[in-house]
């Protein structure tokens, strides 16, 4: 595959296909290979690590499409990317190859025409094995092709509940943007949209509840600050390191639940600023996760307090959070989408995210240390990891 020296003048090096970050120990460097898909707004880049310090460039694909988010399924070994295009659509697009080449996408990711709704974007990819996958479509709906992405079929039961009617559209849009399926309950499903909040089922998707108990809406008036529904949760995350534990990143804070999101606390008040986008939970550490914090008052002009980009760290459940920052850089009027932050599951864990102004990082090393992937790509919009 030719690498697109076009979009790399990062750390260590520059004009060349390689980039090194701090040379890792031997269990820094993890199991395999490591894939790196960045979905920006005009294209999927994909980089490439044997030991999650160098890193090459592999040539844009799927090229004037805005690629809200992809993932990879480990089952099928197939690469999953929603291709969002102005003038031809929407389509969920699969790769057997690592991008190299592409399906069209299989049938059914639409409304009946007599739904007043209209699907106009695909926001969130989630498989679970080799034949069932999950979708969240714009606007607020939840799909799910139990045939490994062939044909798509809508699950219905959500927005047939009954809070539908207090769904909004957030600035993005109305998107169901987070599928999150249960690591100790293969029943149970976490969803969120914007804006309707986080809802759960605990039977495959026959029925849903809403979940936003003590979620708290300061910027709404007195006496609707505690809404059963039409939150704007911007994205959930649950750990396989203990059962009933997720974390829950909204627009008006960031929040635990230990009780499977029957109820939620509010755990990042001492942060910088506690809205953001990205959460991402430890898989092995339950009292581990992270999140990037943005300015949200005044203006909300979305980008890292003071202006100095840094992931934060809680290692004891939201108590205490603290700024993980060598490698990153100050004087970034930068922002971090809500699919743009992810991690690997090695045992020393690996951490990367894009910005909005098209700069890539990876941390080897659970974030003490940061190395600049690639910068100047478009947008970012989604970035997903996956061993190779």
């Amino acid at each position: 595959m030719p690498p697109c020296s076009s979009v790399h003048v990062a750390a260590g090096r520059r004009g060349t296909d390689e980039i090194a970050g701090p040379e890792p120990s031997q269990e820094q460097q993890g199991r395999g290979g490591l894939l790196l898909t960045v979905g920006t707004a005009k294209a999927l880049f994909r980089f490439r690590s044997d030991d999650r310090r160098r890193w090459t460039a592999l040539g844009p694909v799927l090229a004037g499409s805005a690629i809200y988010t992809n993932a990879y399924n480990r089952d099928s070994e197939t690469l999953l990317a929603a291709v969002n295009n102005e003038f031809y659509g929407h389509s969920l697009r699969r790769s057997r190859d690592l991008g190299e080449t592409w399906d069209t996408g299989g049938a059914g990711l639409e409304y009946g025409p007599d739904d007043p709704e209209k699907v106009t974007r695909v926001w969130s990819i989630r498989p679970v094995s080799a034949s069932l996958i999950y979708a969240g479509l714009e606007a607020s709906g939840l799909f799910r092709s139990n045939d490994g992405g062939d044909t798509w079929s809508e699950v219905a039961s959500l927005r047939r509940h009954p809070t539908h009617a207090t769904w909004g559209a957030g600035a993005g849009g109305a998107c169901l943007h987070t599928i999150v399926p249960d690591p100790f309950n293969p029943s149970r499903l976490f969803t969120a949209c914007s804006t309707g909040g986080c809802y759960r089922s605990d039977d495959g998707g026959e029925t849903w509840r809403p979940a936003n108990r003590n979620i708290q809406e300061d910027y709404m008036p007195e006496g609707e600050q505690f809404r059963e529904s039409g939150q704007c949760v911007h994205r959930i995350a649950l750990t396989p390191a203990r059962e009933a534990r997720a974390w829950l990143q909204h627009h008006g804070g960031v929040y635990r639940s230990d009780d499977g999101g029957d109820t939620w606390n509010r755990v990042g008040k001492s942060l910088p600023d506690d809205f953001g986008f990205g959460i991402v939970a430890h898989p092995r550490d339950a009292d581990q996760a992270f999140v990037i914090p943005l300015v949200s008052s005044g203006p909300m002009p979305r980008w890292a307090p003071d202006n100095n980009l840094r992931v934060h760290r809680t290692r004891d459940a939201g108590a205490t959070w603290e700024a993980l920052g060598p490698g990153l850089p100050d004087g970034a009027f930068s922002g971090v989408l809500r699919d743009a932050f992810t991690s690997d599951d090695e045992e020393v864990l690996g951490l990367y995210f894009g910005t909005t102004t098209g700069d890539l990082y990876a941390s080897a090393d659970g974030g003490e240390h940061w190395t600049e992937v690639a910068r100047h790509l478009p947008r970012i919009l989604s970035v997903a990891a996956a061993p190779i």
